[in-house]
């Protein structure tokens, strides 16, 4: 990881409750250092044939490239929805920002 360079996975769930659970096992699990949880956002989309209208949560984790590939697995694995919205994102954040992400996703679950 560069000296700024952090990796954000966005998730959409159906259920914030379910979400802040998820986001505290991925956390305790130091695969993710945060996650920002909004609990409404608006989705709408096309799905077997139909075009919905739901309300949604979704998350903002914050994570090093190397947790990316398990938070991924993860998703798949514990998601309600058929088929998740994950989506991986590299950006820069502040210095002491990054370095704390990094030092939080590094090493053995707490």
């Amino acid at each position: 990881m560069t000296s700024t360079e952090i990796h954000t996975v966005t998730v959409t769930a159906p259920d914030p409750e379910w979400l802040a659970g998820f986001v505290r096992q991925l956390v305790g699990d130091r695969l993710c250092a945060c996650g920002h949880i909004t609990e409404s956002i608006r989705a709408v989309y096309r799905w077997e044939g139909e075009v919905h209208d739901d309300r949604e949560a979704h998350v903002s984790l914050h994570t090093s490239a190397g947790r990316v590939p398990e938070i991924l697995r993860r998703v798949e694995e514990q998601h309600p929805y058929d088929v998740p919205c994950a989506i991986v994102s590299t950006m820069n954040a502040a210095p002491s920002y990054a370095a704390w992400v990094d030092e939080q996703t590094q090493g053995e679950p707490a």
